[in-house]
């Protein structure tokens, strides 16, 4: 298991290179999230953390999945700084015997890393800067869990 809290970017292939190779995995899931621009204005993204507490609770949340899915192997990036639309924000990779397993654990943890993971994004747009607000939404996807 691998957790990485980072301000640089990350290559896909590299972070997957030997993933999920263990003997008894099936199936290896990955998903990409990036930053996305909803209205055409957005200039930028700052992501705030606090380090060590940040990747503790991330870390914390990968050995639940990893427990409760019976994970084989499990990867956790997420970004902070400055990042701009496009931009690649996060990703999670798991790995496991089967590909119900598997899928279900990237659900949870990108789930978990959306509502409740502990940063702070501010959108700043030609016409200012916001603080992004917690959805309903998010909270109801990760309390299906």
């Amino acid at each position: 298991m691998r957790v990485s809290v980072q301000s640089e970017d990350f290559d896909l292939a590299d972070a997957l290179k030997g993933f999920g190779k263990q003997a008894d995995t099936g199936a290896t899931v990955s998903f990409t999230g990036l930053v996305r621009d909803d209205t055409g204005t957005l200039d930028h993204m700052e992501i705030e953390h606090y380090p060590g507490m940040c990747d503790a609770a991330i870390t914390e949340i990968a050995e639940e999945a990893s427990a409760r899915w019976a994970l084989t192997d499990c990867l956790v990036i997420h970004r902070f700084g400055k990042l701009r639309p496009g931009d690649q924000i996060m990703m999670v990779a798991t790995a496991a015997r089967h590909r119900v397993e598997a899928f279900e654990a990237a659900e949870f943890l990108m789930d978990y890393l959306k509502s409740r993971a502990p940063f702070w994004k501010k959108e700043v747009t030609r016409d200012g800067a916001d603080w992004v607000a917690a959805k309903d939404a998010d909270e109801d996807a990760l309390n299906r869990w």
